[in-house]
């Protein structure tokens, strides 16, 4: 995927992540509750809740938010349980979708993300159809500005562990191994740098160009999905157009 056309898919996910806050605090708060009940309440003892927290940072999440989601899901405070479910298909010109959920109710779920593919141009599969297109990995955005040298958060980055780094046109992308997620964006965290994003995400091994028209249908389905209460993520392997807006 072209550097840009990779900043941009960022870029328009993080415009609709500020659109929709509520919605982001709902489903991050999820993740919260999740972790937590998996893991324990403690972030020290916890490293897939101090992940999860700094992903609720970055996205400016209310701390008594936080306490609030990782409470219920600790049994401290009355709160839904919810299973994890991970959905594969195919959607406008043979874009691979993964659509992973956080729902308290399968069969609402399962229904709502079969039909978002069928209105939408697109085709829900059996597990496994397009996940072998992904590799998980950590990703951290951070915004270029005057004050940051690009050498020098490069060094601390690999130096912390991490595999990539590319200096894109507005920002620079850190890519990890899951294991070494949290110690990088600890690492980089302590040294002072802020991050548009720092989260576990799905970066596709290759990616299918879509004309303009294409690209719409595509938002478009990811935009329905996205909408969905119980969808906490949408990853795709669409290189949308330069001057596509999203």
């Amino acid at each position: 995927m072209s550097g840009h056309s990779k900043w941009h898919n960022i870029q328009a996910k993080k415009g609709k992540a500020d659109a929709k806050k509520g919605k982001i605090f709902t489903k991050i708060g999820k993740e919260l509750a999740i972790a937590a009940k998996t893991g324990g309440s403690s972030p020290d003892s916890n490293a897939k809740l101090r992940d999860v927290i700094a992903k609720a940072k970055a996205n400016n999440m209310p701390q008594d938010t936080v306490n609030r989601a990782i409470k219920k899901g600790a049994g401290e405070m009355e709160g839904v349980s919810y299973e994890e479910i991970v959905y594969e298909g195919y959607g406008p010109g043979g874009v691979a979708v993964i659509v992973k959920a956080l729902t308290d109710n399968k069969n609402r779920t399962a229904s709502s993300v079969r039909a978002a593919f069928s209105r939408h141009g697109g085709n829900l599969g059996a597990n496994g159809c397009v996940s072998w297109m992904f590799q998980t990995k950590g990703q951290i955005i951070i915004e270029k500005k005057d004050d940051i040298d690009e050498d020098d958060v490069m060094m601390k980055a690999l130096d912390a562990g991490a595999e990539d780094f590319d200096a894109q046109e507005e920002v620079f992308e850190i890519i990890t191994s899951v294991e070494e997620f949290g110690k990088v964006r600890e690492n980089l965290e302590g040294n002072g740098l802020d991050f548009l994003s720092a989260e576990i995400t799905m970066i596709p091994d290759n990616t299918i160009s879509v004309d303009m028209e294409t690209a719409e249908k595509v938002q478009r389905l990811i935009d329905k999905l996205e909408d969905d209460d119980d969808v906490q993520d949408v990853y795709h392997n669409a290189d949308f157009p330069e001057e596509f807006e999203g």
